[in-house]
């Protein structure tokens, strides 16, 4: 099982970490105005390994899903893979739809509306964004798509199965009727 879906737009600029000062004010920092570039990341997490891949692009159509649905077939061996992924019309583009019929292995499994939180890559982006942005200053779209990658070697090196923690549900207390 693959999730998958994407994360950004992403553009060059400031973005604020845990920056510590006097107890009594806020940390702050000094905002930066204007887009210098701005960059999509399509990703695919595989929560049995804890591996993830991405492709970047400028932009979210479905030429730059289907690169990722490549880059899935490549970077995650198996003999069927059972691809997780939103709703969005992207994913099912008359391109993407046409490449499914050349690749029958790959079943594409779409989530209901509404059910983002299902899909096990959005706790992913999180780690992605804490590892490659907080606290970081880029001045230019290159530099950007090197602290991502920087990012992804680093998981990767360090990956663990994602293991989903649902918190229990406390069973209601009936009162005594005795």
């Amino acid at each position: 099982m693959i999730c998958v879906d994407e994360l950004g737009p992403l553009v060059v600029k400031t973005y604020p970490g845990a920056t510590y000062g006097p107890r009594d004010r806020r940390a702050t920092f000094e905002p930066d105005y204007g887009r210098r570039g701005i960059l999509w990341v399509h990703g695919a997490f595989e929560p049995a390994t804890g591996e993830a891949a991405f492709v970047l692009s400028d932009a979210r159509d479905g030429a730059s899903h289907l690169r990722l649905l490549e880059h899935v077939l490549t970077t995650f061996p198996s003999e069927r893979w059972l691809v997780i992924e939103d709703n969005l019309t992207t994913h099912k583009s008359r391109d993407v739809r046409a490449a499914q019929v050349a690749w029958p292995e790959l079943q594409l499994q779409f989530l209901p509306k509404y059910a983002a939180w299902r899909n096990l890559i959005e706790p992913w982006w999180k780690q992605l964004k804490n590892l490659a942005l907080k606290g970081h200053r880029f001045e230019t779209l290159s530099e950007l798509e090197a602290a991502l990658h920087g990012a992804l070697t680093y998981w990767n090196a360090h990956r663990h199965p994602y293991t989903w923690k649902k918190l229990p549900q406390q069973q209601p207390v009936l009162p005594d009727t005795a």
